[in-house]
């Protein structure tokens, strides 16, 4: 029933991770995962989870920066969808990781006819699939069914903008449904909070505080970078983009909808970098919705869940030292 229980929390887990993950390469970032957090600097990145017992698991390893193998990688527009591939991937080892510490304790000592409990490679590619299919069908399918039918009820939701309007509210309201679903389960709103930790030691970082719980502790848990914030704004700018291309039937809008999702992807990953840069901006004020979802997606932690934050980026940030890497805070 635990692994059941385990698996079940990494695959919600999943759905969730790009509203859990946050930063960019460039910066301090990271990622609430199952009774842990996840830390990533430009060069390195570091995971730290609490086993059932109490004890800290903790695991560390260089990472490569897209931009510097690849120039055009840095290329504006470019750089937010290989950004966001590359947060995702590590995104998900890192749920992995903290999944199978989870399993630890189920099996302490396998035998050797008896094969270690853990979320093995084929278990995690049906995750994704499942997950890839989720996402499809929540947020693309139902919502343009939802303005197809709504548009053969009355013809004023027919036009160009109206329809991609209906479309998006529709789509928004299912995203904000299912994550304040999920947040009354217990465990997954533990991972809120472990998100909420994550964010508060990143804001200590960035100020120069030092790391230790009580400095970090008195920050908010709401992040202008956050995934929450960057979900929001796809959504948001989808509805833009949507209604400038000119097609009806309902498969091609299906298909656009597809089509476009890396190219609305890098546009939000722009404003986001700007309006975290720019708070009195325009664009500050798109990135508002996502701030106020917050409140569902991060939560105030504990002392021991702070702790875990602070120890995933001292691992981090030993690492980069290590690399020779030169950490820019903007």
């Amino acid at each position: 029933m635990r692994f059941l229980r385990t698996f079940w929390r990494f695959l919600i887990s999943v759905q969730l991770l790009p509203a859990l993950e946050g930063g960019e390469e460039t910066l301090v970032g990271g990622q609430a995962v199952l009774e842990g957090v996840m830390m990533r600097s430009p060069h390195a990145w570091a995971i730290a989870c609490r086993k059932p017992s109490g004890e800290v698991s903790t695991h560390s390893e260089a990472l490569e920066r897209p931009s510097e193998k690849h120039k055009w990688m840095a290329w504006p527009v470019v750089r937010g969808v290989i950004t966001l591939g590359h947060a995702m991937t590590l995104g998900f080892r890192a749920l992995r990781f903290s999944a199978n510490v989870a399993l630890e304790e189920l099996q302490p000592e396998p035998t050797p006819n008896k094969k270690k409990l853990e979320i093995s490679g084929w278990l995690a590619a049906v995750n994704i699939v499942i997950s890839v299919g989720f996402f499809i069908f929540m947020y693309k399918f139902l919502p343009l069914l939802a303005a197809t039918e709504l548009k053969k009820v009355d013809p004023v939701f027919g036009g160009q903008i109206m329809f991609n309007l209906v479309d998006g509210i529709v789509r928004i309201a299912l995203f904000l449904l299912f994550i304040w679903g999920v947040s009354l389960l217990r465990d997954i709103h533990r991972v809120y909070e472990y998100h909420g930790a994550e964010h508060k030691t990143v804001f200590a970082f960035e100020n120069g505080d030092p790391l230790e719980t009580a400095s970090v502790q008195k920050y908010s848990t709401f992040h202008p970078r956050c995934g929450t914030s960057f979900l929001m704004t796809v959504m948001l700018i989808s509805i833009l983009v949507y209604t400038v291309i000119p097609v009806h039937t309902f498969w091609s809008r299906f298909g656009i909808r597809i089509a476009l999702l890396p190219v609305i992807a890098g546009l939000s990953y722009e404003i986001i970098r700007f309006a975290a840069k720019h708070r009195g901006s325009l664009f500050a004020l798109m990135t508002a919705p996502g701030l106020w979802l917050q409140r569902i997606t991060t939560q105030p932690p504990t002392d021991d869940q702070a702790q875990c934050a602070i120890t995933a980026l001292e691992h981090a940030m030993e690492l980069e030292k290590q690399r020779g890497g030169d950490l820019v805070i903007a």
